[in-house]
Parts: structure tokens; C-alpha cells; sequence
């Protein structure tokens, strides 16, 4: 356990998937945890989780892409819980398809979410984080964030830019005691996106994620609480010295 007690955790993304998975870690090592994300029940289904752990939660239905939501957003869970500690960007899509047949509409909603959101709620938490001289940010990119993929070109493309933004707010922001890490997940099922994926895969006849576990040296599929570990150990003060890193949790399938 990481000795997280009080500290207070902004969880984006946070109704399902990897996002619900780190809020309910951070919760069980002690946080309080304020929750974002557009899906109402699912959101109440996490917050009903922290509860009953014993923590305090806060949720706020709102849009990342839109910056008057995310500031209402930060201001209500500040107000409720207190200024947040760790920031964790999980909001995310995908929208699969070849580079020269997809809408741009669907190339543009990923970088919308995946790297305007990130931006926005960055903007709007960081800047508490630095004058209380402590703080850690996790932003979730992929394995896809290094390695572009025939189909996954605007989600490689997204995730490439949180990297990037990671590397360069971690250096601004490191001599305030603000840490700003990303996490890396390779396969992960039982997640809205990997279904998602799983059927374009069968509709074109390429091979499911079970059939391609032969590929990953670990032997098996990643889950949300796979990644939920490592967003613990990022958030805690064992990882002081890590900053500005992109941390591949992919049981051994992508390893630069």
C-alpha cells in the first residue's frame, strides 16, 4: 500500500474502463476521489464504490473538450473535496478507420478529447498543484502513443500529443514539486474501447485480442487493474524521482 491517506485524487474518464479502475485503486490506498466523466450511471456506479471504502467522492457530469465545463467542473469538486493532489487524464476515444477513407470529424473528435481535454483539465488543476508546491499528473496515451498502426492513425496521432504534452509540462513544472507522467497500456480488455476495437477486427477478419496473446510475452491480456497498479505506484511518492516519462504497462508486447 502507498501511503496515499487524505490525499485528494481528480479522476477524468472515470464511468468505466481503465478510468473507474485507477479511482477505485486511489480510493483503496486512501484518497478521496473526484469523478468526471459524460456518462451519468456509470459515474454514480463508481462514486457508490468509493463510498463504500470509506472515502469521500464528488462527481461532476461534464465534457472535457469544452473548457467552461471543465473549469465548473474543477471548481465544484474543489469546493466539495479540496484542492486535488493527483490529476489522472483517462478520458479518452477511439475511432478506427484507414487514414485516407476517415471523417475528418472522427479524426478531429479524438484529438478533441484525448489532447484538448487533457489540455484543458491540465490547465485547470496544474496551476493549484504548483503554488502548494506538490502534485502528481498521470495522462493516459497508449502503446499506440509510439508506434503508429494500419487503422489507428488519428488515435496514434492523439496519443502521440499527450506524450508530448506530458514531456513538456513535466519539464515546466518540475521545479514546483509537480510531478507529470504518462501510462502506456498495451491490449487491455474489459474496457468500452477494446470492444470497440474488437469488432472492427472481426468485421475486417483481422485476429481478436485473444488470438494475438501469443504476441505478448507476459502470456496473457492486460486489465484495468493492471494499469489501476501502476497509476497507484506514479501518484505516490515512492515514484518522487520519475518525471516526464512514458511508462509502457504491456506485459512485455511494446518495450521503447
Amino acid at each position: 500500500m502507498y501511503d496515499l491517506d487524505e490525499r485528494i485524487a481528480l479522476v477524468t474518464g472515470a464511468a468505466s474502463g481503465i478510468g473507474r479502475a485507477i479511482a477505485l485503486r486511489l480510493a483503496q490506498e486512501g484518497c478521496h476521489v473526484g469523478l468526471v466523466d459524460t456518462a451519468e450511471a456509470g459515474l454514480r456506479e463508481t462514486a457508490r464504490s468509493i463510498e463504500a471504502l470509506g472515502r469521500k467522492t464528488c462527481l461532476v457530469v461534464a465534457d472535457v473538450t469544452e473548457r467552461h465545463n471543465v473549469d465548473r467542473a474543477v471548481a465544484r469538486l474543489t469546493e466539495t473535496l479540496g484542492t486535488a493532489d493527483i490529476l489522472v487524464n483517462s478520458a479518452g476515444i477511439l475511432r478506427v478507420g484507414a487514414m485516407l477513407d476517415q471523417p475528418y470529424e472522427d479524426f478531429a473528435r479524438q484529438f478533441r478529447v484525448n489532447v484538448d481535454g487533457t489540455f484543458h483539465v491540465c490547465q485547470a488543476v496544474v496551476p493549484a498543484m504548483v503554488a502548494k508546491g506538490r502534485g502528481a499528473v498521470i495522462n493516459l496515451s497508449s502503446w499506440l502513443g509510439k508506434k503508429g498502426m494500419k487503422l489507428y492513425g488519428g488515435y496514434a496521432a492523439s496519443k502521440f500529443a499527450v506524450i508530448g504534452m506530458t514531456q513538456a509540462l513535466a519539464l515546466e513544472v518540475a521545479a514546483f514539486g509537480v510531478r507529470v507522467n504518462a501510462l502506456c497500456p498495451g491490449l487491455i480488455v474489459e474496457t468500452g474501447m477494446r470492444d470497440q476495437a474488437e469488432a472492427l477486427h472481426r468485421s475486417l477478419g483481422l485476429p481478436s485480442a485473444e488470438e494475438r496473446v501469443s504476441t505478448i510475452p507476459r502470456g496473457r491480456l492486460g486489465k484495468p487493474d493492471d494499469i489501476a497498479r501502476v497509476a497507484a505506484f506514479l501518484a505516490s511518492d515512492e515514484a518522487d524521482f520519475m518525471t516526464g516519462q512514458a511508462v509502457n504497462v504491456t506485459g512485455g508486447f511494446w518495450l521503447n
